[in-house]
């Protein structure tokens, strides 16, 4: 009752809190959409600003939404409206303000056929002057533009080289200012992806030529999201060109991928189909020997995007868009061999995400923007082993129905209201196992489901107090409740032995939580180019990944919290000096953070995921807390032909589980001192783009032997404190160079045969365009990009081999060390008509 008392008083609450402002005289409205004219997909984030025409009146501005628009209140008069977009010509246009205006604008795309047109970027001010704290957007031109791993443009590989984001080789999960990579929430046009990585996490599961925007919140997040402690990554796909048929694609030495879109109907409706597909599989088939000893085994993956749109009217549109990925891993040890009694060993291991997000977007009134959307997102690993007769099948996953209203208000200049709520039903399975002898089925117990309801209503402000000071301020309340059918299994605290079962039937309340999760930040501009700002955040995360691994694996479960776990909860302060130089050309800052976390998660020593078999998984872990803080330094140049950043973060990370290392601290193994990451691409010609990449880090963490004992003749270790030891620091760099074959000739014959035709109608051609006519043929370039191009041999791991014999005193005991990836060169074509 509580909540649905909190969701109507959240939807209500603006429009009473402000009615004031739509009877103010003398103030009127402009809205509209800002969208690109080439494609009509939506500008998200483009600034549009209002300059009062004959005042000294500082400008006002505002930045379109997630769906490209925008509006703003003001009092009557002319002014000069610009909008400017990153990578397209900047709008401007005068007008009257005697009235509300309802406007939208086709952005031009930079390149112009016949004249020397050359847009350097956006210049924009917002690092000084926005309220929010560890915002980074990433246009994926940049992102593409970067050396990738084996020519595969990978979004979570490049947020890894953004300060406050550590990183580990070959994994695309990250960890974000002392917290673990299930306290990240990535979004895929709203929908939750639950494992972002392919190949084990060596590659991410966003194809780049389906995205279009990527955002990562790493401090204080904004109201509308929640259900993780440390970051948001929010990625939205591309809506589909709705003026033309385009295709563009790739191939390259692992992978090729295939992009469609274009108009359903003109201007009005689109679609697009995006497909990936490694072929590891089927390159190597030909070298495996068919009675070989890995015949029949093979690994590849693949995705799908696919998104459609619908303008119903001026105020509503409609979007469809899904994602399905899965990676194959098989393994077969060949044919039986007759004199063996063992026969063949099959392993079949598939997992991969699902999603589906239904939207509709309405404009309420001039000042209101709705977003509804309904949301399915599945997650699902599987395993199964056969031999002689004998088989297995382990499985395990998480699907979220979801439904969320969003809004937002734009009651006068000085505020940008957002509220909502959002409602999902969770179901997990921890572990289902099954086996089979032949045609006897085995009992194993019964499907250990979990189901969960998870709701959240918020509103957010963001709005200047004074011309120096603005706030953002919101406030999120979170409820989460585990629900039957559910099986309690009560164990003796000291024999472990079960002794009791807790029956729940559906829809019975298991266990209950529920908070309210402020969020604050505040800047003040000290002059135009610079300001400080400071933010507070506490979050509630319901659910949670269990890992026996130091790295992200598809076999990691997630669960919900129950009546033995608790929800993890976190507090964050942060405080930052921002200061742009050169006309906005630079953007620097320095944000420093403390942030603490409590009823983290970690499996009891010894414990591992198969001991769930009639017993619950809760009962495997052990729970502490943990704190995190440090400075981050950042640098970017946005402009120009020369851009890129470099990031240095200064950071400790602490763990702390009264069961673990005998209670005392330690820090976990992604605990990096210092992180150094610089990212460069040069625009040298039209037709060559150069790229390079440099990351040092401190070494990791890790548990070693300190002492051996030789009992019975076996060599048995004595580890030290846990992560007590340092390996070698890691480092790397990565170049790559980009050729675009340039068209010039085609240009200038088509310029030639145009200019020709205008001097014989004595038309005067000075101030116009050649037109684009003719010369929509294939596009393309080559990529080649070498990964750790000097071949630096980082530690991955540590082993222990033995060499002599302890009886006559030859024995020694070698640490070994196991490095991933020497220097990696790949090529790719891509193409684009």
């Amino acid at each position: 009752m509580r909540v649905l008392f909190l969701a109507v008083f959240v939807i209500l609450f603006p429009s009473v809190l402000f009615s004031q402002d739509q009877t103010q005289a003398r103030k009127f409205t402009v809205s509209g959409f800002i969208k690109e004219e080439a494609t009509g997909e939506n500008s998200i984030a483009a600034n549009v600003y209002f300059q009062k025409k004959n005042s000294e009146e500082k400008r006002k501005g505002v930045v379109t939404n997630a769906y490209g628009f925008f509006s703003i209140t003001l009092e009557q008069g002319e002014y000069q409206m610009t909008v400017n977009y990153l990578g397209f010509i900047d709008f401007k246009q005068n007008i009257v303000l005697d009235k509300n205006i309802r406007l939208n604008v086709s952005m031009k795309e930079e390149a112009v056929l016949g004249k020397e047109v050359e847009i350097l970027g956006e210049k924009s001010d917002e690092n000084v002057t926005k309220s929010e704290m560890g915002v980074i957007t990433l246009e994926i031109d940049k992102i593409k533009s970067l050396p990738s791993f084996m020519g595969e443009t990978d979004i979570l590989k490049t947020i890894q080289l953004l300060p406050g984001v550590q990183s580990t080789e070959g994994n695309t999960g990250f960890y974000v200012r002392g917290g673990g990579p299930d306290q990240n929430l990535v979004l895929l046009d709203e929908a939750v992806v639950y494992n972002s990585g392919h190949l084990f996490g060596f590659f991410s599961v966003f194809n780049g030529d389906a995205i279009k925007n990527v955002e990562l919140f790493k401090g204080n997040m904004p109201a509308q999201y929640g259900g993780r402690l440390s970051s948001v990554l929010d990625v939205s796909m591309k809506e589909g060109n709705s003026k033309g048929m385009h295709a563009q694609g790739g191939i390259g030495i692992i992978a090729s991928r295939l992009t469609i879109e274009g108009p359903i109907k003109l201007d009005t409706s689109s679609f697009l189909v995006s497909a990936r597909r490694t072929y590891i599989d089927i390159v190597s088939k030909p070298f495996q020997k068919k009675d070989g000893a890995f015949s029949g085994s093979a690994y590849y993956f693949y995705d799908l995007n696919t998104k459609l749109n619908y303008r119903l009217s001026d105020n509503d549109r409609l979007f469809l868009s899904g994602y399905f990925g899965r990676d194959v891993f098989m393994f077969s040890n060949g044919k039986s061999n007759s004199t063996s009694s063992a026969g063949t060993f099959k392993v079949s291991m598939p997992w991969g995400n699902a999603t589906t997000t239904l939207r509709w977007n309405h404009l309420i009134s001039k000042k209101h923007f709705m977003n509804t959307s309904a949301i399915f997102s599945d997650y699902k690993f599987e395993f199964g082993a056969e031999q002689s007769g004998f088989s297995f099948k382990l499985m395990s996953g998480i699907r979220d129905w979801n439904f969320k209203m969003d809004f937002g208000y734009f009651p006068s200049v000085k505020h940008n209201i957002k509220y909502g709520l959002n409602y999902i039903y969770h179901t997990f399975i921890p572990n289902q196992a099954s086996a089979k002898a032949g045609d006897v089925e085995i009992d194993l117990g019964k499907v250990p489901k979990l189901h969960a309801h998870d709701v959240a209503v918020y509103f957010g402000d963001d709005f200047d107090i004074t011309d120096n000071i603005r706030l953002n301020a919101g406030l999120r309340y979170s409820y989460f409740m585990q629900v039957g059918p559910y099986e309690r299994y009560v164990k003796s605290p000291i024999t472990q032995l079960v002794t009791d079962t807790i029956f729940y039937k559906s829809g019975k309340k298991v266990a209950d939580y529920g908070g309210f999760e402020p969020r604050t930040s505040i800047r003040y501009t000290l002059n135009k180019k610079s300001s400080v700002k400071a933010s507070f955040s506490q979050n509630y995360q319901y659910i949670h990944l269990a890992s026996i691994s130091s790295v992200s694996l598809p076999t990691d479960l997630w669960i919900p919290s129950t009546s033995i776990i608790q929800p993890q909860f976190s507090t964050q302060y942060a405080m930052g000096y921002f200061r742009n130089f050169k006309d906005d050309t630079y953007e620097t800052s320095l944000e420093v953070y403390y942030k603490d976390m409590h009823n983290m998660i970690e499996f009891k020593e010894g414990a591992t995921p198969d001991q769930n078999v009639k017993d619950n998984v809760d009962n495997a872990f052990t729970f502490g807390k943990g704190w995190s803080y440090g400075a981050e330094l950042f640098l970017k140049k946005r402009t120009g032909r020369f851009t890129g950043w470099i990031g240095y973060t200064l950071a400790w990370t602490h763990r702390q589980f009264d069961s673990i290392n005998l209670g005392k601290k330690f820090p976990p193994k992604y605990d990096r001192r210092h992180d150094v990451s610089v990212a460069l691409t040069f625009d040298y010609t039209r037709q060559w783009t150069f790229g390079s990449v440099f990351v040092f880090a401190t070494g990791n963490a890790a548990t070693l032997p300190v002492s051996w004992y030789f009992i019975e003749g076996q060599m048995i270790p004595e580890y030290g404190e846990r992560n007590s030891f340092r390996m070698a620091p890691y480092h790397r760099m990565d170049v790559s160079i980009t050729y675009t074959p340039e068209r010039r000739r085609a240009i200038a014959r088509q310029k030639a045969r145009w200019e020709k035709k205008m001097k014989k109608k004595n038309i005067d051609i000075t101030e116009q365009e050649v037109p684009r006519t003719g010369l929509r043929k294939v596009e393309s370039s080559w990529v080649l990009s070498v990964y750790n191009v000097y071949n630096r041999k980082n530690p991955y791991f540590i082993y222990f081999e033995n060499e002599g014999n302890i009886l006559d005193g030859t024995l020694k005991v070698n640490a070994k060390q196991v490095s991933l990836f020497p220097v990696l060169p790949s090529i790719t074509w891509n193409f684009k008509f």
